[in-house]
Formats: structure tokens, C-alpha cells, sequence
């Protein structure tokens, strides 16, 4: 079985269920907005939103993905910064409960989290995110040896504003054999960084990630013109376009992918997932179209939970979709 490393902000999502928004109002924090939010305030919401019962989720994109390759039973490791503390803890012995092997770093700042409120009859979600330690990732934390026996490379988009640290990973996981993946993560993140990213996935990506925003942000095109232009600088583009699925294509080859059947609840995560079930298809040798397909079975089983971690029941189901997927082309 062929394995991945990723790298990313290690963020824990810290979730409460509120009967109204006046938490909301109290924080300066308009209903569905992401705001970043310094230590201190930070501290102070954590400490208010305990009162209501919270749920503790370690995440990030990176950090999502790879622990959904190790659940698949593909070999996993992770690369991210944390805080000497609780919240810091908590992430690292939750990583390795999934399996994944973590080269975990700490940073004199506290932990990253993402507060997440959940209010309203619709579940709207509004985050304050304080970063502490991930911010503190840097090129210098980087050794070879983090990227020795690994087949594939993912990277978090968020990260790439870090210039320094990603040129640096891409180098050394490129120079470790590695089949390098990155999801684009934000269509503001691509916008703010763009020669960087061209530079990026013209000379060290192999697989993109991105959904309609990011790719327009990358190419100034609509989604399907765009997976020809993302396909035109790696070897493979992946273009998703929510509802309504994705788009695959490899030199020649294109596919649309359907959604798979979901009743959605929330889309959170649904991309990382994607990106796990496809780079997962890919290390087994799977065409091109059974790939997105993959991805899309298990991007599905997410959208029907709240949160970023699919339950037992429906990884169950997941498995075995996946293998008589598998098993019908393979015969």
C-alpha cells in the first residue's frame, strides 16, 4: 500500500450549539462570517462557549484528508505546529487514534482552534478562527527525513501564504520521489498569491484540487475552461463544482463526475475528504473517472453529519461502495 504525508494547520474546531446569536453580537461576529481573532479574545470565547457544551474536532484541511487515507488503511503521516498544552495534546493523541503518524512541532504560542457557532433552525455556522502555533510553521522546522519512504505529498492551500515553507516542502518531498497533491483551499489565498501558485503547480504540483471559486481565482476562467487550463500545468486537474459534482481530467481524457446520493446537512469538509478518496483510488492504480468517483462516494457520507468526521455506520457503507466499485473494474 502506497503512502501519504500531509502538511497543514493543525486547527481544533471547537464546537457549541447556541439558542440564539447574542454570543454572536456580544464578538463583533456577523452570522456565517469567518473571523480571526487574537489570543486573548480568543481565550475569552472559548471560555463562554463552554457554558453551552462544546465538541472538540481536531481538523484542518491537511490534517482531514490524511486521516481519512489512514482510515482507508493507507500509511499516513502529518506535518504541523502546535502548542505545548491541552488543545495541543488533544490534536496529536487524536491524529495517532486514527493511525496517522504525526511529526508534530511546537510553537511558544498556544494552540490553533477554530470556534465554530452553530445557531439558528438551519445550523449557520460562524467561525472565529485564532491560529497561534500553526502560524509559527516555518521553513526551518523542515527535514528531509520527514519526507523519506512516502509516496504522495498533499498540501493545504491555506499555507501557501507561508511562500517560504511550501517552496521548501515542495523541493524536499520532489526530491523524496513524491507524487505532490494540493487542494487550493481559498479563492482569496490563490487571488493574493498567484505567481506564486502558477510557479508552484507548473514546476512541483502532479494533482489539483480546487472547486469553482479557487479555479477561476487560478485561471480567470469558468469551471470547465478552467480544468483545461489547471490540466495544461499538471498531470492531473480536479475541479469541483458542489451540487452539481466535479470534473476530472488528464492530458486527453476529461470526465464528469455525479454527486453521489447524500441528504446534506453540512458541507464542511466535504472537499478534504474528496481529495482523500481520490488520492487514496490513485495509490491502487484506479482509472482516472473511478478516482472522482471514489472521491465523490466518500464526499457524500460527510455532508450527512455535522462536522468534519464521518461516523461509523456510514464509513461502514462507504467501504463497501468503494469495493464493489473497485471490484467491478478491476475484473
Amino acid at each position: 500500500m502506497k503512502s501519504i504525508l500531509g502538511i497543514g494547520n493543525a486547527l481544533t474546531d471547537i464546537l457549541a450549539v447556541l439558542p440564539d446569536d447574542t454570543l454572536l453580537k456580544k464578538y463583533h461576529l456577523p452570522l456565517g462570517s469567518m473571523q480571526h481573532v487574537d489570543m486573548e479574545t480568543g481565550d475569552r470565547i472559548w471560555e463562554a462557549l463552554k457554558e453551552y457544551g462544546v465538541k472538540y474536532v481536531p481538523g484542518g484541511s491537511a490534517a482531514n484528508t490524511v486521516t481519512c487515507t489512514s482510515i482507508f488503511g493507507m500509511p499516513s503521516g502529518y506535518i504541523g505546529k502546535i502548542g505545548n498544552d491541552d488543545l495541543g495534546n488533544l490534536f496529536k493523541s487524536t491524529m495517532e487514534q486514527y493511525g496517522v503518524r504525526v511529526q508534530m512541532l511546537y510553537g511558544t504560542k498556544s494552540s490553533g482552534r477554530c470556534m465554530v457557532f452553530i445557531t439558528g433552525a438551519n445550523a449557520e455556522r460562524t467561525f472565529a478562527d485564532y491560529m497561534g502555533a500553526t502560524l509559527e510553521l516555518g521553513p526551518d522546522d523542515l527535514q528531509p527525513e520527514f519526507f523519506e519512504g512516502y509516496d504522495y505529498f498533499h498540501i493545504e492551500g491555506y499555507l501557501v501564504q507561508n511562500q517560504e515553507l511550501i517552496a521548501k516542502a515542495a523541493r524536499m518531498a520532489k526530491a523524496a520521489g513524491c507524487i505532490i497533491s494540493i487542494d487550493m483551499a481559498s479563492y482569496n489565498v490563490v487571488e493574493s498569491n498567484d505567481a506564486f501558485f502558477h510557479n508552484l503547480v507548473e514546476n512541483y504540483v502532479d494533482i489539483v484540487f480546487a472547486n469553482e471559486s479557487e479555479a477561476k481565482a487560478f485561471t480567470k476562467m469558468e469551471p470547465r475552461e478552467a480544468l483545461d487550463e489547471i490540466a495544461r500545468h499538471c498531470q492531473i486537474a480536479v475541479v469541483k463544482v458542489g451540487k452539481a459534482g466535479s470534473m476530472v481530467k488528464s492530458g486527453d481524457e476529461c470526465h464528469i463526475i455525479e454527486p453521489w446520493p447524500a441528504t446534506p446537512v453540512d458541507a464542511t469538509g466535504a472537499g478534504d475528504t474528496y481529495a482523500a478518496g481520490f488520492l487514496y483510488a490513485h495509490s491502487l492504480g484506479m482509472p482516472l473517472r473511478v478516482c472522482g468517483e471514489i472521491g465523490s462516494i466518500i464526499a457524500a457520507k460527510v455532508v450527512e453529519v455535522i462536522g468534519t468526521k464521518i461516523d461509523i455506520p456510514r464509513w461502514r457503507d462507504a467501504k463497501l461502495e468503494i469495493r464493489e466499485l473497485i471490484a467491478a473494474n478491476t475484473k
